[in-house]
């Protein structure tokens, strides 16, 4: 990935990202929802593919509207991130993408969430930490970084309830995060997902220099 640094001072919030920056971070919105994609496939022994994802920065509200609405129930799996990047990235699950997954994998449909036991809940959290720790090994092996990954959670709940976690981690840094939004197609089937990616702003920094943006 050949970029052009240009010279300047630390950002202090998402927002003074320039044009550049920003579609530095699509590209790599890009490369690592396509290797999730693959993993993803791998993992339930199905071609899956990926249309073009739409990586965008915006603020909680937005992100929170763009997945759906805050009183819509998903399921969400977060895990923390550390060492040369801090933050936290978040897989939000749609009943139609938990169903591809539990039929590939248990032979199992469910009509409402409240039909998830310890078995789907596990697989889910399974599903959801390959394609979340897919997207952080391709970002680590472009940015040249090492982070340490959480065991991941499982959460269903409603969307605005699950995004108050970033917001309680972050909120006082920075009101935006780096959305992530494809589909996944499966046997003709096309099932939505959605990738929350929130560094802290040190971190941002630190990765828009190792990616050679900034100087």
């Amino acid at each position: 990935m050949e970029l052009k640094k240009q010279s300047q001072t630390d950002i202090k919030n998402y927002d003074e990202l320039s044009s550049l920056e920003i579609d530095t971070l699509r590209e790599i919105g890009s490369i690592g929802t396509g290797n999730a994609a693959a993993a993803l496939s791998s993992m339930l022994s199905r071609n899956v593919r990926i249309t073009l994802p739409e990586v965008r920065i915006m603020g909680y509200n937005e992100a929170i509207e763009w997945i759906g609405g805050p009183e819509a129930i998903t399921a969400g799996v977060l895990v923390k991130i550390s060492g040369q990047m801090n933050g936290i990235m978040l897989a939000v699950q749609s009943l139609d993408f938990i169903n591809l997954a539990l039929g590939s994998t248990l032979e199992k449909q469910i009509q409402d969430y409240s039909e998830l036991q310890e078995l789907e809940r596990s697989c889910l959290i399974e599903v959801g930490n390959i394609m979340i720790s897919t997207f952080i090994n391709a970002l680590c092996g472009l940015a040249d970084l090492t982070v340490e990954l959480t065991v991941p959670s499982l959460s269903v709940d409603m969307q605005g309830a699950i995004l108050t976690v970033p917001m309680a981690e972050f909120g006082g840094q920075t009101d935006y995060l780096m959305t992530i939004g494809a589909d996944f197609v499966c046997d003709g089937q096309a099932v939505p997902c959605h990738l929350l990616l929130s560094p802290d702003i040190r971190s941002l920094n630190f990765l828009l220099r190792k990616l050679g943006v900034m100087e």
